[in-house]
């Protein structure tokens, strides 16, 4: 008869995740404020997940309960029934593989179980072509916002500045008035991906809109360049919301709008392919984006119809007629003949 081996003990995964959170990311790592709130949403769905379906209280849970089975299900769970995309699916993966690397430290006992989930693989996806906005449909969604209002002036300065700046949403609702710099050369400061400070060029239309906003707002440092009506940050769902407003505005005068879905990432890209197709290096819109590589900033080239159509006429062969080998020397001939 076999004899079943004792489940070795493992150490209680509440104490684990408060130190990961409060200790280990925040003063070891140093990771950015938006890292530590994706990482905290994605443990918070995994942990609801368990304690639904193993009927498991989260705080009894243990390092050795995060095995594979249980976040495969969980990942599927995500997929099929929060219609969640695969490259969030690949997002919350990542963020319970960085606590258990950390948990595997701390309890050794864990390890075995541990080191299966950190070798489930990320799901391969298709990646589409990037959607962006023409100059004209820019242009109307830039102007839609009415500045009559105190709410509509703060959407048009903030949507012109999100359009220079090609800033992701997060990175744009943590800058503070300290950011802003309105000398010869007006420059927005931005804390991006990986706390890589960037320093981006404002345009002569963007520096003169932001100028006149400082009065408008509560300029002392430390202070967001965006406030809400109570002077307190934006939020991702504020932003979103005061865009579809200006996208349904404009879609009055530019109906080419109405079928399309814009997302402030959609001003991010749309402001790397107006510079692309402006003619600037792709090295500079790299740097302009934060992006940590040049690779990444290839698929505008992949998405810009304009350059693929002249690089085509460039090399699309003339006419010419075709013409009947004949070759030139007597033994050519005999070999040709055979």
């Amino acid at each position: 008869m076999k004899v079943k081996e004792p489940k070795a003990a493992s150490t209680a995964v509440a104490p684990l995740i408060e130190r990961y959170f409060s200790h280990y990311l925040s003063s070891q790592r140093n990771v950015s404020p938006q890292t530590i709130a994706s990482y905290r949403d994605s443990l918070c769905l995994f942990l609801r997940f368990s304690k639904q379906r193993y009927r498991k209280q989260p705080s009894a849970l243990t390092a050795a309960d995060f095995d594979a089975p249980q976040v495969l299900a969980f990942l599927d769970f995500i997929e099929r029934e929060r219609n969640n995309s695969i490259r969030t699916r690949n997002q919350r993966l990542a963020a319970i593989r960085s606590f258990l690397q950390y948990a595997a430290l701390q309890d050794p006992t864990a390890l075995a179980s541990i080191n299966r989930v950190v070798a489930i693989p990320s799901k391969r996806f298709d990646r589409r072509l990037v959607s962006y906005l023409s100059r004209e449909e820019m242009a109307a969604v830039l102007n839609a916002p009415g500045v009559g209002s105190w709410t509509g002036l703060r959407d048009k300065v903030m949507l012109t500045t999100l359009y220079n700046t090609g800033a992701r949403v997060s990175e744009l609702l943590g800058v503070n008035v300290e950011d802003l710099h309105l000398g010869t050369t007006a420059t927005l400061r931005i804390l991006g991906k990986g706390r890589k400070e960037r320093v981006v060029p404002l345009w002569k239309t963007t520096s003169r809109q932001l100028r006149d906003w400082l009065g408008r707002i509560n300029s002392a440092s430390g202070q967001p360049l965006f406030p809400n009506r109570g002077g307190e940050r934006l939020t991702r769902t504020g932003v979103r919301s005061r865009l579809d407003l200006a996208c349904r505005t404009a879609s009055l005068s530019c109906p080419s709008l109405r079928a399309r879905r814009i997302s402030p990432h959609v001003f991010r890209h749309t402001t790397a392919m107006h510079l692309l197709q402006s003619g600037v290096d792709i090295t500079v819109i790299a740097l302009w984006l934060g992006h940590q590589s040049t690779a990444t900033t290839h698929m505008y080239i992949e998405a810009d119809m304009e350059m693929k159509t002249r690089a085509l006429e460039k090399i699309a062969p003339g006419p010419q007629k075709n013409k009947k080998f004949q070759p030139a020397d007597r033994l050519l001939a005999f070999l040709t003949a055979l």
